[in-house]
């Protein structure tokens, strides 16, 4: 039964950590006149700058934005603290 019951609890870490928000804050730009933004954006899969940089680069592209850089990816924990920062691009792509 402990075995069990460990392995129940384990399984739920899992699921838990697997379930968490992950965001990434990230620069981009656009050319010809330059302009500059730093944004927030939700990323779906692994919580890594890599990752992030995956899922970012196509959705900033559709509106003529190339990503410059994944700044940091966090959890639900550092999401508020940003959201001024990023203005009108807190959770847009």
């Amino acid at each position: 039964m402990t075995r069990t019951l460990l392995l129940s609890l384990a399984f739920s870490g899992l699921t838990a950590a697997a379930n968490a928000a992950c965001y990434a804050d990230y620069k981009a730009k656009q050319d010809d006149p330059l302009r500059l933004h730093y944004g927030v954006a939700e990323i779906t899969g692994p919580c890594t700058a890599a990752n992030a940089t995956v899922e970012l680069a196509p959705r900033v592209a559709q509106d003529g934005w190339t990503l410059l850089n994944i700044v940091t990816t966090f959890d639900d924990a550092g999401l508020n603290e940003r959201k001024e920062s990023a203005g009108d691009f807190f959770l847009r792509y």
